[in-house]
């Protein structure tokens, strides 16, 4: 079925188009259809789609087929590449947007991958915002996710009840690609305190502390973190390590592309580095 709307208002957002029904990118559209949003979703898998069946949720064809019907389509694709096979082509969103569709990207990715989209998508007179979000799948459920928006202000005002869906704080950081710089620095944050959280219950366990009992005071201490958990997680778990690995990976990559000769000079890097390369080596993680 072609899907067909009127040309978006400029005012308020009333259907959402959904790419990206992976962990978190299922929770986002799980969100978005709960708050009561009529609700467009395409999936490359068709299985993907049949755990949204239900009232207010119709699906498309293609990309292109989604974006003609509705007024806002979020992306959480994996990276750089998925995005671009989604928007681009005969049957990408570009495709088939209209003028005043905005489109949010929820992946993580290179700045200029949105800054060359929104150049594509204005000669649609489409609006990008680069929208990233941190946190888990059990967060976003919860709409607590932190979401950080890069770009227009009209387009972020007219799309925020759509993001507040899932997302508390929504964070306005500044021009377009500015919500991926903050997603990418936190990232980085995130593996750089993964180092020094492995390094401190290594040293703990080498003075013959308790594992649980010294989790338990670095939880309620001053040195508590977040990166804590994920490090004790991934000292008992192998697929924690690589869950938490493959990401962090990319991003700090990602972030270390875009500083270019300044990353040799920043502690931040620097430890991030070690973050991932700690994650990435096995024997790191024993007692």
């Amino acid at each position: 079925m072609r899907l067909t709307a009127d040309t978006p208002s400029l005012s308020e957002v009333i259907r959402v188009g959904f790419i990206g029904l992976g962990d978190m990118g299922g929770a986002l559209a799980t969100r978005i259809a709960g708050a009561g949003f009529p609700t467009v979703l395409w999936a490359r898998r068709p299985e993907a789609l049949a755990s949204f069946a239900g009232p207010g949720v119709e699906t498309a064809c293609t990309p292109a087929e989604l974006a003609a019907g509705v007024d806002m389509v979020g992306v959480c694709v994996w990276d750089d590449d998925a995005v671009r096979d989604v928007m681009y082509g005969t049957d990408g969103v570009l495709a088939g947007c209209r003028p005043g569709t905005v489109i949010a990207i929820h992946s993580t990715v290179h700045p200029h991958t949105c800054e060359v989209l929104a150049e594509k998508a204005a000669k649609s007179a489409a609006v990008v915002l680069d929208a990233p979000v941190s946190g888990g799948r059990d967060v976003a459920l919860a709409g607590q996710l932190v979401v950080a928006v890069g770009g227009d202000d009209g387009a972020f005002e007219r799309v925020r009840p759509v993001l507040a869906s899932f997302g508390d704080p929504v964070v306005h950081v500044g021009p377009l690609g500015a919500g991926q710089l903050a997603k990418l620095v936190n990232n980085a944050l995130l593996a750089a305190n993964v180092a020094l959280a492995n390094d401190a219950l290594a040293v703990a366990h080498s003075l013959g502390l308790d594992a649980e009992a010294i989790v338990e005071v670095l939880r309620r201490g001053s040195g508590r973190s977040y990166a804590l958990d994920v490090a004790f997680a991934s000292r008992n778990s192998a697929a924690i390590r690589k869950q938490t690995a493959t990401p962090l990976a990319k991003d700090v990559g990602c972030l270390n592309a875009v500083l270019g000769e300044l990353a040799e000079g920043t502690v931040l890097t620097f430890a991030a580095g070690v973050g991932v390369r700690r994650l990435e080596d096995a024997e790191r993680w024993t007692w």
